[in-house]
């Protein structure tokens, strides 16, 4: 019979069952919203248990992996959308490509249980003796600060794609408390902890004897006292409101993305963004609009269109805010192409508009491999695909925020806030000493992937980002969801996906500085790596006697 370390093929089996639900906790839907961080611990402990008493390391990389590849080929099953659907990839090929992303990101977290399962050697069967004691908070320790360092080499090798972090399950469990202290990579380490120590608990206990099992009770009571410590540090107040609060309208023109870059269909699409911005009410100070509203770039466009725009500034009094491709010449002669957002009144020159040169501009910095720019030796692909695509220039790490009103909004655009630590440069003030951002801002277009858990998804995205940085977040896009999110992670108001429609909000600024605003992942890599490098000398230790 074959078997999967000394586990029959059924524990196979379980591993990738585990996996599969572990994929549905990253957002509420199909898993109701109170279940997302139980059943994430839940599922995680599987895993705990199997990689920490795999009879070798190479099986307990092989546990990681499998559970890993089916989390992450369920958890991203909307790639396979933007590829076949709006890609034109044949659906083998599409299927080919999430499975193979979902094999490499599955690399890491198994990497993770090789390394705890390396460190923390299985006892002997029935061993329960009182030098076993520090292993059996040792193994957890170990297994959380390899998870926890694993995922942020997740979100830093090849620049990086760290979805589907555990963090994000814990949005609205206790464990967010520690969102600005430590960021998502620490709750990520808190949550790992907590499973591998409730995965300690199914080890049976020795027949030898009949005393308590006090030392896993008392682990699993420190996971629990970390746990709950989010709390209260959750009821700290990190920012204070700043200025008066500033009327925002955020558009939603859901504009199918089959037509969007269609040249027949590209004016109607701009027609309907300009009617939902110039609707004459609610009154705004700002209107956001989406991730490239404008499907071309901007010295391409009429200038009527330039010129309609500007006269719905001048109507609100506002300043309009919108993504649009920029294609801009430099002193040297050379053509730069970037992903932005630009912001304009009806005072700014039309020259400026059409030459992409207006004072408030954000040039995305956190490029899409494949989708922004095309990595060496991948041409063959982007050739098989029908996705506009370009080889785009990245902007600066800090980029001065939007000054409107009284506030000072920072954008960011599609999935660069999955990258928290990328975003706390514009919270801090400039060298000359402008003002940090007060508001956050996302603008982004995720008709790419339909209607899909990529929406709710990327919302769980957004909330972590306000918790972290103590800021409220604006999210505008083209299909949804479009919302606001205050400075506590909770959203204040929101669109249905897949409608077109304008968000009326008024949006208070927060000023004030997070402990991870201050200092980003330093700490929590500092303390993973300390856990590591203390379990590493009593491994080697053990080894020697």
């Amino acid at each position: 019979m074959m078997t999967f370390g000394r586990a029959p093929r059924w524990a196979l089996v379980g591993l990738v069952a585990a996996g599969a639900v572990h994929a549905m906790t990253f957002a509420p839907g199909p898993l109701p919203v109170w279940s997302l961080a139980l059943v994430e611990i839940l599922t995680l402990s599987c895993l705990a248990y199997t990689s920490l008493e795999a009879p070798r390391v190479a099986t307990a990389f092989l546990r990681g992996w499998v559970f890993n590849f089916a989390s992450y080929s369920l958890g991203l099953y909307w790639i396979f959308v933007s590829l076949h659907h709006y890609g034109g990839l044949a659906a083998p090929l599409a299927v080919a490509g999430v499975l193979a992303l979902a094999a490499f990101l599955a690399l890491f977290p198994a990497v993770a249980c090789a390394i705890a399962r390396w460190l923390n050697p299985p006892l002997p069967s029935g061993e329960d003796a009182p030098s076993s004691w520090p292993r059996l908070l040792m193994a957890p320790l170990c297994f959380a600060a390899a998870w926890g360092l694993l995922e942020w080499l997740r979100a830093t090798v090849l620049t990086g794609f760290p979805w589907l972090n555990i963090g994000y399950a814990h949005v609205d469990s206790p464990i967010a408390g520690w969102a600005p202290v430590l960021g998502v990579h620490g709750m990520a380490f808190f949550a790992a902890f907590a499973a591998a120590a409730l995965a300690g608990l199914w080890r049976p206990q020795s027949l030898k004897t009949d005393r308590p099992d006090v030392p896993r009770n008392l682990v699993c009571a420190l996971a629990l006292l970390l746990v709950l410590a989010g709390w209260p540090l959750a009821s700290i107040t990190w920012s204070r409101p700043t200025g008066e609060p500033l009327r925002v309208r955020l558009v939603q023109g859901n504009v199918e993305q089959s037509q969007k870059f269609d040249p027949q269909l590209l004016e109607s699409g701009i027609q309907r963004h300009l009617e939902l911005a110039a609707l004459p009410t609610p009154a705004a100070q700002l209107i956001i609009l989406p991730e490239t509203v404008l499907p071309i770039f901007q010295d391409r466009l009429d200038p009527a269109i330039w010129q309609a725009w500007r006269s719905i500034a001048e109507r609100h009094s506002a300043v309009i805010a919108m993504g649009v491709p920029l294609r801009t010449r430099g002193a040297d002669g050379r053509d730069s192409f970037t992903n932005s957002v630009i912001g304009f009144t009806a005072e700014t020159p039309l020259e400026q508009l059409r030459s992409g040169t207006p004072a408030l501009r954000y040039d995305k910095q956190h490029l899409v491999p494949w989708g922004e720019y095309v990595p060496p030796g991948f041409r063959w692909f982007i050739d098989m695909l029908n996705i506009p695509l370009g080889d785009f220039d990245r902007g600066a790490e800090r980029q001065p925020p939007f000054h409107v009103g009284d506030q000072y909004v920072a954008f960011n655009i599609c999935y660069e806030d999955l990258f928290g630590i990328e975003l706390l440069p514009a919270l801090h003030p400039s060298d000359n000493g402008e003002p940090g951002a007060t508001i956050l801002a996302n603008v982004s277009n995720l008709g790419w992937f339909g209607n899909t858990w990529a929406l709710r998804q990327h919302l769980q995205i957004g909330r972590l980002r306000t918790l972290e940085t103590a800021r409220p977040m604006l999210a505008a896009t083209n299909t949804g969801i479009t919302a606001a999110i205050d400075a506590q992670g909770q959203v204040a108001a929101q669109l249905p996906p897949h409608q077109a429609g304008i968000l009326p909000v008024s949006v208070q600024g927060m000023t004030g500085l997070t402990p991870y605003a201050h200092w980003g992942d330093k700490p929590v890599l500092g303390i993973l790596a300390l856990i590591l490098v203390v379990a590493g000398i009593a491994r080697r230790r053990q080894r020697n006697l």
